[in-house]
């Protein structure tokens, strides 16, 4: 994998992971809520795994941010 798709890719996971710390939910929750297992949660709060535009979707609804959001650079 392209190493600016990886860093993208990581930057997404942290996003998520963020943005559901945020939200006072542990990974099962978020998991339970768009339809996916706790360890996938983790796979892409860790890079390990990429995600569906779907799933971009559905965990931006959850975590109740705009999918920009998730996909946006934070320093």
């Amino acid at each position: 994998m392209d190493m600016v798709y990886y860093e993208n890719f990581v930057k997404f996971g942290l996003n998520v992971a963020y943005f559901r710390k945020e939200q006072r939910m542990s990974q099962e929750q978020l998991a339970e809520l768009v339809g996916v297992s706790r360890l996938h949660i983790s796979r892409i709060e860790t890079a390990s795994v990429s995600c569906s535009l779907s799933l971009v979707f559905k965990l931006a609804d959850k975590l109740g941010v705009p999918a920009s959001k998730l996909l946006e650079v934070r320093s």
